[in-house]
């Protein structure tokens, strides 16, 4: 796989479980410590992109 087709598919996941994440908050069933979790992978998703970005820039 390609880093640009791996950049690609981490901003899909990212997209998707932003998504999630807000889904989660309009509905009152869901569990905060689920939400805080979602929000965790989130971020890590964000930062790998940024990381990632960051390394083809200065290839």
């Amino acid at each position: 796989m390609s880093l640009s087709s791996h950049l690609t598919e981490l901003k899909k996941k990212h997209d998707h479980l932003s998504m999630e994440v807000e889904h989660a908050q309009r509905s009152p069933s869901t569990d905060g410590l689920e939400i805080a979790g979602m929000k965790k992978q989130k971020l890590k998703l964000k930062e790998e992109i940024e990381r990632l970005s960051s390394a083809t820039e200065t290839a």
